[in-house]
């Protein structure tokens, strides 16, 4: 292009662009002209039929609804503002948003935070609820879509139509004095729209801070799950962990935490899922829960899916209500901890609380029945305990002849003499072993036992947590930021108990010291429980002096021992042989026999 050319080009866009901005109509110019538009349209209408501004806005908001559909499934329903509405009954707040047609908030009555707040379970943007649907290719997620929600009496529809008769539809129905939400899934006409055969539903929700404790309440919080025909399971407690759920179908799921618990309940089993738990560090926040559960979808026909929420406290009895085994969420231990708890420890605990007592007074009448319970072991036991002391002097004569080079001979010595005086030296464990499964159990039983919760005792604001006595305003490692006055009552009563116990038993050694070092131990361990469980232990070390003491003033030592040495003076052929005496003579043979087969090599 030569310069000439390249000029007159230049000079023809400067003229069209002076032409465009100079002729341009005003604002005045403009208005005219649709104003005159507006009225022609009106008069050919009105040829026709009369034209109310209600039907005017009507017809335009119906093109807006079909040019937004066009543009992709449910699109009238992406935009919009939020509307919020509420359902409640004696038990719980239900608060719902337009947004994902879905529960925004759940509140559980007649019951506080430790910090004295309303219980609410999740709120907010921290939960998340609805279907996830195949349509065209795409993932469609109720939760992001405005539905039109109607509230008749207690239930609450929430509405998303595809079309005029294709909609997605949400129904809760909440009762009368129930923790239980109904909630019913309509898919109406969507047969043919939705590919695939199969829908999810996504449920993530950020459980908030309840207890004294978040890092307690962490350690009692889980994703729990039911395959049909199998007991509840749940994911780690301590660690992320996320589970796919494809060995059964599946009866329930529950957001649980320490005290509460978020349940969702089909009536139909869900067919496979996924089940996904995140250890929160956000202060007021323990934990993340994600989960997504396949239900059947047929091509043929609407569908239509009835589940049920349950929302509100893991008190055992009110879980047990549920059915379908939900109350196994409620740790009561392991094997056989589990069954103690279940069937011997909670009935009485129910039978005591029938009573309207006091909470320390029932841990107290419970303590004393299951001592009273235990009180034959604990005779045999202290029995067995007083016979070994007495026998010491004799022992430490066969030491004194034997000396500590040859441990083989100087143990052979020893069973023989058990075996003249018809003493089982294990006589004393044993019925304390016997003992171990109930104080056990009681570590499971009381860290999870609703109706400890809130309850004062003393000085002790809440036996369901510690009770911070002193608090340090830091860390001590392996104690914690506080001390429990109950758990340190409950070392130095176990302490002296060790002390009266290495009396009775004769203990000598490394075994007289290991009793005060695992008290210890469980200062530290048991400082940050609660303080329910410490105020059981001590009332057992108490009621377990008691014990000894009446033992002690019933049994006469110079009796035991009488008793001993006529043992010893009997022929062998008169002594009738125990189990352990049977089992002390084969360990003696072979002990022999190795002995000579020693001395032939």
């Amino acid at each position: 292009m030569d310069r000439n050319t390249f000029t007159g080009l230049f000079l023809i866009m400067v003229i069209l662009g002076a032409a465009v901005f100079f002729m341009k109509p005003s604002d005045a110019d403009i208005k005219k002209e649709k104003e005159r538009i507006t009225a022609d349209s009106l008069k050919k209408v009105g040829a026709n039929q009369t034209v109310t501004p209600t039907a005017t806005a009507a017809s335009n908001a119906l093109a807006k609804q079909d040019t937004t559909i066009s543009t992709g499934p449910f699109g009238a329903n992406l935009n919009g503002t939020e509307a919020t509405s509420v359902l409640e009954n004696q038990l719980l707040k239900l608060t719902f948003t337009n947004i994902g047609g879905k529960i925004k908030s759940v509140e559980v009555k007649d019951v506080k935070t430790y910090a004295g707040a309303p219980v609410v379970l999740f709120n907010g943007n921290n939960n998340k609820f609805g279907l996830n649907l195949n349509i065209d290719g795409k993932i469609v997620n109720t939760n992001n879509l405005y539905f039109t929600s109607t509230k008749n009496g207690n239930s609450m529809s929430m509405r998303a139509n595809y079309s005029a008769d294709k909609y997605i539809e949400f129904v809760y129905d909440l009762k009368d004095a129930s923790n239980n939400v109904g909630f019913n899934v309509n898919l109406n006409g969507l047969n043919g729209v939705v590919q695939g055969n199969t829908v999810s539903i996504n449920w993530e929700t950020t459980l908030l801070q309840q207890e004294k404790s978040a890092a307690k309440e962490q350690e009692h919080a889980a994703p729990y799950y039911k395959y049909s025909e199998q007991n509840p399971d749940h994911l780690g407690i301590g660690k992320d962990e996320k589970v796919d759920l494809t060995e059964g179908k599946i009866e329930w799921f529950s957001f649980k935490q320490h005290f509460f618990s978020a349940v969702l309940i089909p009536q139909v089993p869900f067919e496979k899922g996924n089940l996904e738990s995140k250890v929160s560090t956000e202060q007021g926040k323990v934990k993340w829960y994600g989960a997504n559960m396949q239900l059947p979808f047929n091509q043929l026909a609407s569908q239509s899916y009835a589940m049920k929420f349950y929302f509100g406290t893991n008190k055992f009895s009110t879980l047990k209500d549920q059915g379908q085994d939900i109350e196994k969420q409620v740790d009561m231990g392991y094997w056989p901890l589990k069954y103690i708890n279940r069937w011997i420890v909670l009935p009485v605990f129910n039978f005591l609380e029938s009573f309207n007592w006091g909470y320390g007074l029932i841990i107290l009448v419970l303590t004393i029945l299951l001592k009273l319970a235990m009180s034959p072991l604990t005779y045999k036991s202290y029995i067995s305990m007083a016979k070994m002391r007495i026998l010491k002097p004799e022992m430490d004569e066969i030491k004194a002849k034997v000396g500590d080079d040859n441990p083989t001979l100087l143990q052979q010595e020893y069973l023989k003499l058990y075996k003249k005086v018809g003493v089982n030296p294990l006589g004393g464990c044993l019925p304390m072993l016997l003992q171990l499964p109930f104080v056990m159990a009681f570590f499971f039983f009381f860290p999870n036992l609703f109706e400890l919760r809130g309850e004062s005792f003393l000085w002790m604001k809440d036996l369901s947590t510690y009770d911070d006595f002193i608090k340090f305003g830091f860390t001590i490692p392996f104690i914690g930021d506080h001390l429990s006055l109950m758990c340190v009552l409950m070392t130095i009563s176990t302490l002296i108990y060790t002390y009266f116990n290495n009396q009775i038993s004769g203990a000598t050694g490394q075994m007289k010291y290991i009793g005060y070092i695992m008290p210890i131990i469980f200062l530290g361990v048991l400082n940050s429980y609660p303080s329910g469980l410490n105020y059981y232990y001590f009332l057992a070390n108490m009621l377990t002096f008691a014990q000894q003491y009446l033992i002690r003033m019933m049994v006469n030592d110079e009796k035991i021992h009488a008793i001993l040495q006529e043992n010893k003076a009997k022929p062998q052929s008169e002594k009738k042989k125990s189990k352990f005496q049977a089992r002390l003579d084969d360990y003696m043979r072979t002990q022999q026999q190795a002995k000579i087969q020693s001395k032939k090599k």
